[in-house]
């Protein structure tokens, strides 16, 4: 089969199209024939070098996909070939082929393309499992993300609205920031011109944010911290603005907050398939009733990942950027 390679870490020319073995799929997997492929910051961090599968996980880059199930490992008998699926992966993804563990697979939605439900497993799974299992937003509470126009922050927003939460964003432009407004984002930061703190404190009658969901890490802790109200849980899923910052313990305490990290790819199989079906059972109707949708930026073929990975890494999108296979 066709996939993407990288020989050497680097910048997006590292992506390189080439013949690779296809993989089979062992007892409890299938393989699925790829449609399309998200495109996500895990995967430019991998590309550069820094950011490693799993132990066991395909090398390959992609953390999720769409397609059709082409063949069924042993033990297989809830799944058919020829069922449409998409998929949550630790790898695999950029590639014709992508073997499967069947507590990863999801149907495609009712009115939902084949190809634009590449947008839905990574962003759904990430952001039930952090704001909803982990966090526990509750309706009427005040959800604040971080990068609210990219893939995690579209979903967000309206899961969050969905379950009658009231929900803030920060983005870097007006075009950004209208974009989220859409989606049902009540409060509208553009992080260049605004203090997200202020902001969200004045909006809120000085109540701040009950969950915060962040993808900046160090740069934003301290500020996080301040705009959380009493009780609040900041969930942090990512460290573009770095790994390491002093955390104010009095104020942390004094909040009786929670500060929590996770991760969703180097999970154990069984704590995915968990997120997975919660996925399914919570998520899956608001997309087929049409109350959620995946918000597509725009779709390169395979062979142009080096494009897509450009496109991501200019931060100019609003939602999901996507490989087309075939």
């Amino acid at each position: 089969m066709q996939a993407i390679t990288v020989t050497e870490p680097g910048g997006p020319e590292a992506l390189v199209l080439a013949d690779v073995d296809t993989p089979h799929p062992a007892p409890g997997e299938v393989l699925v024939r790829v449609a399309a492929a998200g495109v996500n910051r895990a995967d430019t961090l991998q590309r550069q070098g820094h950011y490693a599968p799993p132990p066991g996980a395909s090398d390959i880059i992609g953390l999720e996909v769409s397609g059709v199930v082409e063949a069924l490992g042993d033990d297989v008998e809830e799944w058919a070939v020829g069922d449409e699926v998409c998929a949550l992966l630790s790898g695999g993804g950029y590639a014709e082929y992508v073997a499967v563990p069947v507590g990863q697979l999801l149907p495609v939605p009712e009115g939902v393309s084949l190809v634009d439900a590449a947008a839905l497993p990574e962003v759904c799974c990430t952001v039930w499992s952090n704001v909803f299992m982990t966090a526990d937003l509750e309706p009427g509470e005040v959800l604040l993300v971080h990068g609210g126009s990219s893939g995690i922050g579209t979903m967000a927003i309206q899961l969050a609205h969905e379950n009658g939460a009231r929900v803030a964003v920060t983005a870097g432009s007006r075009e950004k920031l209208e974009a989220c407004g859409e989606l049902g984002a009540d409060i509208l930061v553009d992080y260049r011109e605004d203090d997200f703190v202020e902001a969200v404190r004045e909006a809120t009658d000085g109540h701040g944010a009950d969950v915060v969901l962040d993808i900046l890490g160090a740069k934003y802790l301290r500020r996080n911290l301040e705009v959380l109200a009493t009780g609040g849980r900041l969930v942090i899923i990512g460290m573009m603005g770095g790994r390491t910052a002093e955390l104010d313990i009095a104020t942390l305490m004094g909040k009786r907050a929670a500060v929590i990290g996770t991760t969703l790819r180097a999970r154990p199989p069984e704590e995915k398939a968990a997120i997975v079906r919660a996925v399914a059972m919570h998520v899956w109707p608001l997309i087929v009733d049409g109350s959620v949708r995946p918000v597509v930026q725009s779709r390169h073929p395979l062979g142009d990942a080096a494009a897509a990975h450009r496109e991501l890494e200019e931060s100019g999108h609003v939602g999901k950027i996507l490989l087309t296979v075939g």
